[in-house]
């Protein structure tokens, strides 16, 4: 299939709560998003954004109140259009009492693996996941992370052109995010379409090509991770001695922020400050230990982005 994996417009959620179903919920507020082939698209926010809520209309599990979603230009409902995805839910629950080699051929034969190739497919995922030595052993003597990585397995033994992961590292050790971060730029080296939603801000820095960040059911940010970062106003960060802060707010420039440091202080300002700022400390005595950029990361996005959606009334709201 050559049709973009995933396509969402005008895409609204609103779910009925309450003993009579008489109160309302907004998941999601029309909601617009494009992933294109080969990409790995990172769906950022804080808990109940609406990131899960997306992933679960994209999966058919649930039903949009309004709009369109569409995976390869077919409805999600789409047999064909299905075999073709690779899914992890956020808490997997795989069937216990069967071996995960057992669960991992199920999936393959779900997924129209041919049969003379179930065999060796199974077992060349499972070692990809480094499951191989405990794919004989029932699941439920797994640990949440030997859970994870059969749940990996079982998502791509049949080779999807899209893969969706719901927090894919939630709750895993280093080892095992380090895990997933490799399994998922495996993936992607293989032309494997990737849509996966976190909070862990990192995963998304390290690993997308392209990043919407959700709040309160709405997009607010989304571009590319160089695009986000390089859009936002530069600051330089100074560490200064011999002023007090006191002295130093006293010069009257335009401070972002200011931290004692023992008897150091760290300023960040603006880049157009900067320079001003430092023939000023000089002045007054003081000395410029160090004047460097700031690293402006996605965190720092993220928390912009959370702190101008503070005031708005839409997205998660009782109506």
């Amino acid at each position: 299939m050559t049709a973009t994996p995933i396509e969402l417009h005008g895409l609204s959620k609103t779910y009925r709560l309450g003993f009579l179903m008489n109160r309302k919920v907004r998941a999601l507020d029309g909601l617009d998003m494009v992933i294109q082939p080969g990409q790995v698209y990172g769906l950022l926010g804080p808990n109940g954004a609406g990131k899960s809520t997306t992933i679960k209309i994209v999966m058919n599990l649930v039903q949009a109140t309004s709009g369109t979603a569409q995976l390869f230009g077919r409805a999600p409902r789409d047999t064909e259009v299905r075999r073709k995805v690779g899914f992890v839910p956020e808490n997997p629950a795989p069937y216990e009492y069967l071996t995960g080699r057992e669960f991992v051929q199920l999936a393959a034969d779900l997924g129209g693996v041919p049969q003379s190739e179930v065999r060796s497919r199974t077992a060349e995922v499972l070692e990809s996941v480094g499951m191989a030595r405990a794919a004989d052993l029932q699941i439920r003597r797994y640990s949440k992370g030997m859970i994870q990585r059969i749940a990996l397995a079982q998502a791509v033994v049949h080779r999807p052109a899209l893969l969706i992961l719901d927090e894919p590292t939630s709750g895993l050790d280093p080892v095992g995010r380090r895990m997933v971060r490799d399994f998922i730029l495996a993936e992607r080296k293989r032309g494997t379409t990737v849509l996966f939603c976190t909070h862990i801000i990192p995963d998304v820095e390290t690993l997308c090509d392209r990043v919407a960040v959700l709040v309160n059911g709405q997009r607010v940010r989304e571009g590319g991770v160089a695009e986000l970062l390089s859009a936002s106003n530069p600051q330089m960060e100074i560490i200064l001695d011999g002023l007090s802060e006191e002295r130093l707010r006293s010069l009257g420039r335009t401070l972002d922020e200011v931290q004692t440091l023992d008897t150091r202080l760290l300023v960040r300002c603006k880049d157009a400050e900067a320079q001003q700022l430092v023939a000023q400390v000089l002045q007054a005595g003081g000395r410029v230990l160090t004047l460097q950029p700031a690293r402006f990361t996605l965190e720092d996005l993220f928390l912009q982005a959370l702190g101008e959606a503070k005031h708005g009334t839409v997205g998660g709201e009782i109506l």
